[in-house]
């Protein structure tokens, strides 16, 4: 015999049954995040209109990897902003990519405040706008500004990028220089960089690295570093004082409470006869190669270098280094090493001995053409910006 408190389990957990359902089949795509946008949940009605699944996205993607380019634009730059100053809005339109093309859509979204055990929640309730006449000319002009906008953003990042790397590399006697950069987005600035410069003594400074993030403040963080390795090596071009120096400077941005900061190699070069002598210093970043007149490639043993500007009083590796004519030195960033090729491998520091092993013996320049051909083969596989920085003693009847 059955007492009343069955009967009332029974029919809550009845309802909630019905709510579910309700939530998934509803005739309209639902969706919450979190305030950075990533998913927590999202009804089978919208996964179905973008052909993907639940696992895909919850948990991992963004509500604005739903979005075409253009709608995605006008998302960030108009729409979320919006939200955030208001904690609502109506009846925007926007565009969705699915398996079969473009679905434009009407949305409105709520800020909804936590309850104390977790964050706020974002949620969107999206409706599907085929037929709308009003939503096609919205849509349509809504493009033109996204487009608009688009091309001013990637002209100002082109601008501001090339603001960060040196015009060209200057001509070092009896040395030969390489240099390249890949963006792996037209639509930000990135933070990888590197220069060669001049000091006191017939001795030339040289660096490549890359500090974290993108974007604007990639830009303020990237000119602060290389201002202060210029200026740091023209006091003592010492490389481990250099990065010291480096990190003193990061250190008092992480002190105020942004923290900053990057990896880096740092080197100083003189030249002996034919050859190239170099004393190079690394914090944190990957160790670079030497591609030998013999046809070896070697590994560069800077292991242990740790990141410059992140951890109390970090330890900097350092190696020295003499080039003959012949051998080339490569240093690179870790976006070569970090993109997605043959279905979502990660082109590892294995693949690129295997690669530089086929090059060497080869000339900065040769070294540098042929992986700046083997970064745009990876095209979309590319998550990050690469550099390129080679270095080697000139060859004899070569120019210069």
């Amino acid at each position: 015999m059955r007492g009343p408190g069955a009967e009332l389990v029974e029919a809550v957990l009845d309802e909630q049954a019905r709510s579910a359902e309700l939530y998934e089949a509803a005739p309209c795509g639902l969706l919450s995040t979190l305030p950075d946008g990533t998913i927590v949940r999202i009804n089978a009605t919208l996964l179905g209109w973008v052909g993907r699944t639940g696992a895909e996205l919850v948990g991992r993607g963004r509500f604005t990897d739903l979005l075409t380019v253009g709608g995605r634009i006008h998302y960030e730059t108009h729409i979320a902003p919006l939200l955030a100053m208001q904690g609502s809005v109506g009846g925007f339109a926007l565009e969705l990519r699915t398996a079969h093309g473009r679905l434009p859509v009407l949305v409105s979204a709520v800020v909804s405040a936590g309850d104390g055990a977790g964050p706020s929640r974002v949620r969107f309730v999206v409706f599907e706008a085929r037929d709308r006449r009003s939503y096609e000319g919205e849509l349509l002009q809504a493009r033109r500004e996204a487009d608009r906008e688009r091309e001013r953003i990637q002209r100002l990042a082109t601008v501001l990028q090339r603001t960060l790397l040196p015009p060209r590399l200057p001509e070092v006697a009896g040395v030969e220089t390489a240099a390249y950069y890949h963006p792996a987005s037209a639509d930000e600035v990135g933070g990888d960089f590197y220069d060669v410069f001049a000091l006191p003594g017939d001795r030339w400074g040289f660096f490549l690295g890359d500090v974290c993030g993108k974007g604007p403040g990639a830009a303020a963080l990237t000119s602060l570093t290389r201002y202060t390795l210029r200026s740091a090596a023209a006091h003592d071009p010492d490389p481990v004082a250099v990065l010291t120096n480096l990190d003193a400077v990061l250190a008092q941005e992480h002190d105020r409470g942004n923290p900053k900061f990057c990896t880096v190699v740092y080197g100083v070069l003189r030249t002996a006869g034919e050859a190239v002598e170099m004393v190079l210093a690394s914090g944190g970043h990957p160790p670079p190669l030497v591609l030998r007149a013999d046809g070896a490639v070697d590994v560069v043993d800077l292991v242990g270098g740790q990141l410059v500007g992140a951890v109390p009083e970090p330890r900097f590796t350092r190696a020295d280094l003499r080039l003959v004519p012949g051998d080339t030195l490569l240093l690179y960033t870790d976006g070569l090493i970090e993109a997605r090729v043959d279905g979502g491998a990660r082109y590892e520091e294995d693949d690129l001995l295997r690669f530089a092993g086929a090059l060497a013996p080869a000339p900065p320049a040769t070294v540098v053409e042929a992986i700046a051909a083997l970064l745009e083969d990876f095209g979309d596989g590319l998550d990050d910006d690469a550099a390129l920085l080679a270095i080697g003693p000139r060859r004899r009847g070569a120019p210069g």
